[in-house]
């Protein structure tokens, strides 16, 4: 079958008539439905009202209304990004029957555009996971693309599944906290965008961590992944965290070998060498291309980058859960009891095991004995680690370093891991993650039949140095 047409070649052939939004739409949902009952990869596909937007959008580009750069593209959205109308539920039991009032800003500016929601994709429950095993109660974990007995990654794992599956144009909007977009795109074999914090707009997140959650995107190409983050970025009112700076174009960045390149090897030392030696191989050919390679030393982020994470994001996410107790949002039980018994109650049914683990250290982190000890010094080592990547980037324009320090592990192989073993798999997604840099996951080689990905790191707001990066590497294939 020939490979799916890219977002601007789908965009200029149903401009020019050729292609029918809606037989496109019915085609992918189909194909959504077919691969659902074997792979897992949505939680909620939203057939009904794609098919009103798909003949809505058709109905307009004929009288002139609808116009756009996502103009009839299908995309998937992670569960924990509200869309209006569709049951939205972060992956967990306890929102079970939340159907929001309204849609992200970064869904809104896609529909601008002309995309359509085809449906909720799988994630770990509210983004607590690396491998997508971590699902809500009454939840499926998504199975890998290119073998079943292995994960997809996590926590964006049901978006990189299906963009890798579909054989349709298609891309897909997922969410980063420590790693949940990177990681995931790696295991699956597609490119994943995260933007700096702050360039996407939050405003209709359903958030793990405020001070860590970026939304992005997820594609078969870096220029197909680039032009959906080009579309979703930007200023919004609504979200105090909101940058001004806009990304225009980003989706039509030309290539560039002659760039200053520089390998954290700390972040090499902790991977599994056949993993190492993919990447390396990679780096050698852009190397030849014409980039300047040097290896770069990050002791501070390779040492506490992971403590200063979970001790921050799990404060951050036990205080945000705290909402869910039964009396506003989804799950309910028969009110009886003083609040604490039915507050308990509510939440012992609704979280799922790793969500109760989070909220915990979460809570104990943050507790007014132990706060100044743990959270406010994660917070400011975090600013140490900052410090510490600016530095580098004083002498380099993007850093290099492997994704995921293994490919896509089978669930039997999770099984035998501790959550602190777990935890660890984040070494070398969660340093960029925690001082808010863009980066970019690119599939660059193959390990016992499964992709490995090497990751590209910019500079705040240097996405388009980023973009650049990604498409050289992605050219190496």
């Amino acid at each position: 079958m020939a490979k799916p047409l890219s977002l601007k070649q789908f965009v200029a052939e149903v401009k020019k008539g050729n292609i029918s939004i809606v037989e496109h739409t019915e085609k992918i949902l189909a194909e959504a439905e077919q691969s659902n009952q074997t792979y897992r990869y949505f939680n909620l596909i939203a057939r009904d009202s794609a098919l009103k937007q798909a003949k809505e959008i058709e109905a307009g580009i004929k009288t002139g209304r609808h116009k756009g750069k996502l103009l009839g593209v299908p995309i998937s959205v992670k569960d924990c990004i509200c869309v209006k109308g569709i049951e939205s539920r972060a992956g967990s039991h306890i929102l079970s029957g939340y159907t929001p009032l309204f849609s992200a800003t970064a869904i809104e500016k896609a529909k601008a555009e002309g995309a359509i929601t085809i449906g909720k994709t799988a994630q770990d429950e509210f983004g607590f996971g690396t491998f997508c095993n971590n699902v809500g109660i009454g939840f499926a974990r998504p199975l890998n693309p290119r073998d079943r007995k292995r994960c997809c990654g996590g926590s964006s794992g049901g978006s990189a599944g299906f963009a890798a599956l579909s054989k349709l144009t298609h891309t897909s909007i997922g969410q980063s906290t420590g790693g949940s977009i990177a990681c995931p795109a790696s295991f699956c074999g597609v490119v994943g965008l995260t933007p700096t914090y702050g360039l996407v707009s939050r405003y209709g997140l359903i958030d793990y961590a405020n001070s860590l959650d970026k939304i992005g995107s997820l594609g078969k190409t870096v220029e197909d992944a680039a032009l959906l983050l080009e579309v979703i970025s930007g200023y919004d009112v609504n979200d105090s965290t909101s940058l001004s700076e806009e990304m225009d174009e980003l989706g039509s960045v030309n290539p560039s070998n002659d760039l200053r390149v520089g390998i954290v090897k700390e972040l090499f030392k902790g991977c599994d060498k056949p993993v190492q030696k993919e990447c390396r191989k990679a780096i050698d050919k852009l190397e030849k291309e014409g980039a300047t390679v040097e290896e770069i030393s990050l002791p501070l982020n390779a040492k506490f980058g992971i403590a200063a994470y979970y001790l921050v994001s799990t404060a951050e996410a036990s205080t945000n859960l705290a909402k869910f107790c039964g009396m506003r949002y989804g799950l309910h039980e028969r009110l009886e009891g003083n609040f604490n018994e039915y507050f308990t109650k509510v939440r012992s049914k609704g979280f799922g095991e790793e969500a109760k683990r989070r909220i915990l250290l979460g809570t104990f982190a943050r507790m007014a004995g132990f706060r100044d000890a743990y959270y406010l010094k994660a917070m400011k080592v975090r600013t140490k680690l900052i410090k510490e990547f600016k530095q580098a980037f004083a002498n380099i324009d993007v850093l290099l370093n492997p994704t995921m320090p293994i490919v896509a592990p089978t669930f039997r192989e999770i099984e035998k891991l501790s959550p602190m073993q777990q935890y660890a798999m984040d070494l070398c997604t969660v340093p960029a993650n925690l001082a808010g840099l863009p980066h970019a996951s690119v599939p660059i080689g193959i390990h016992e039949k499964m992709p490995v990905g090497l990751m590209i790191t910019a500079d705040h707001l240097q996405e388009r140095k980023m973009v650049q990066a990604a498409l050289a590497v992605e050219g190496l294939r």
